[in-house]
C-alpha cells in the first residue's frame, strides 16, 4: 500500500470518475486504474462497484475510504509542519478579510505577529462578497477570513474563528420602518434596496439577500450604504458591528421583513491545502485556531 495509491483513491472519489481523477493528478487514466487495481489486489476486496457509469464505492470501500481521508489529513499536516520547519521568515504575508467583519478583533493578533517577525511585511486587505475567495484561489492571498459560501472544501483547510450578524435596517423616517408589524416581500418590492457590489468578479459572485422584483441601488462599500440608508433613500442589510451606535441612538431601526430575518454567518480562517505555510503564516494560523475572533 502506497501513499500514491491512497491519493489516487481520494481523487477518484472527489472527482467522480477515473478520467477526471487522472486529469486532476496529471497522470494517464491507465496509470490511475493500475494503482487502484494493485491496491484492491493487496486488500483482497473491490473498492468500487463498477456496475454504473460512475464508479461508486463498495460497502467495504466506503469503510476503507473513511480511514484513507484521516491518513491523508495527517499526511497534509506533516507536510505543513515540515514546510514550516524548513522555511525562512516570509518577506510578505497577504491576508484578505471579508468587509462584513470588523478588523478590530484581528489587529491585536497581527500586532503580536508583527513584533515577533519584524522583517515580514503584513498586507491586510478587505474585500466584498466573493472577493476574499477570489484572492485565495488566484494565489494573491496566503489566507483569508470569510464565510464558506462557494468555497471548494476539498481544496482548502478551514477553522472557525467567529460569527457576524447581518441585520436589515432603515432610517426611522423610512416609510417601511414601522416596527409594529412584519412587512411582506411584496410590500418591500416598492422600496429601494441598497446593496454592496462584490469584488470577486463573475466567477466568485456571492450576492445574497437580494429581494427580487424591487428597485435596487448598488454601492461599492458599507459606509456608502449606511449613508444612503440613514438619509432615508432605501433599506438594506448591514453588519451589526458597523451600526451599533446608530441602533442605540435610533438613527437606524431594525426591519421585520417576511423571509428576510437577521442572518448569522460563521466566519472561518481559510487556506489552500496545496500551498505550504511559512513561519509567519503558520503562527497566524495557529493563533487564530487557539483564540478565534469574534464580531467586533
Amino acid at each position: 500500500m502506497t501513499l500514491d495509491q491512497l491519493i489516487a483513491l481520494d481523487a477518484i472519489v472527489a472527482s467522480g470518475t477515473f478520467r477526471a481523477a487522472a486529469d486532476r493528478l496529471n497522470k494517464a487514466q491507465s496509470a490511475v486504474s493500475h494503482q487502484i487495481k494493485k491496491l484492491e489486489d493487496e486488500l483482497g476486496f473491490d473498492l468500487f462497484s463498477r456496475d454504473t457509469y460512475r464508479p461508486r464505492l463498495s460497502p467495504e470501500g466506503e469503510v476503507f475510504y473513511r480511514e484513507v481521508t484521516r491518513v491523508l489529513e495527517q499526511v497534509n499536516g506533516l507536510k505543513t509542519v515540515a514546510a514550516g520547519l524548513r522555511s525562512e521568515q516570509e518577506p510578505l504575508v497577504s491576508i484578505v478579510i471579508t468587509a462584513t467583519m470588523s478588523l478590530d478583533p484581528i489587529l491585536t493578533l497581527l500586532g503580536e505577529v508583527g513584533r515577533a517577525f519584524p522583517a515580514t511585511h503584513i498586507k491586510l486587505v478587505t474585500e466584498m462578497m466573493g472577493g476574499p475567495l477570489a484572492r485565495l484561489m488566484s494565489g494573491e492571498a496566503d489566507l483569508i477570513i470569510a464565510g464558506l459560501d462557494d468555497v471548494p472544501i476539498d481544496e482548502v483547510e478551514t477553522r472557525p474563528v467567529g460569527t457576524i450578524t447581518i441585520r436589515p435596517v432603515a432610517s426611522p423616517a423610512f416609510p417601511a420602518a414601522d416596527p409594529a408589524r412584519v412587512k411582506s416581500r411584496r410590500e418591500m418590492q416598492s422600496y429601494t434596496q441598497v446593496v454592496v457590489s462584490g469584488t470577486g468578479g463573475k466567477e466568485y459572485d456571492q450576492s445574497r439577500d437580494l429581494l427580487s422584483g424591487g428597485q435596487r441601488w448598488t454601492v461599492s462599500d458599507f459606509q456608502a450604504k449606511i449613508s444612503i440608508i440613514k438619509a432615508g433613500l432605501g433599506w438594506g442589510g448591514i453588519p451589526e458591528h458597523l451600526i451599533r451606535d446608530e441602533l442605540k441612538t435610533g438613527a437606524l431601526v431594525p426591519l421585520a421583513i417576511e423571509g428576510y430575518p437577521p442572518r448569522h454567518t460563521e466566519i472561518f480562517a481559510i487556506r489552500r491545502r496545496d500551498r505550504p505555510m511559512g513561519k509567519v503564516v503558520s503562527r497566524i494560523w495557529d493563533d487564530l485556531g487557539r483564540g478565534g475572533i469574534q464580531d467586533g
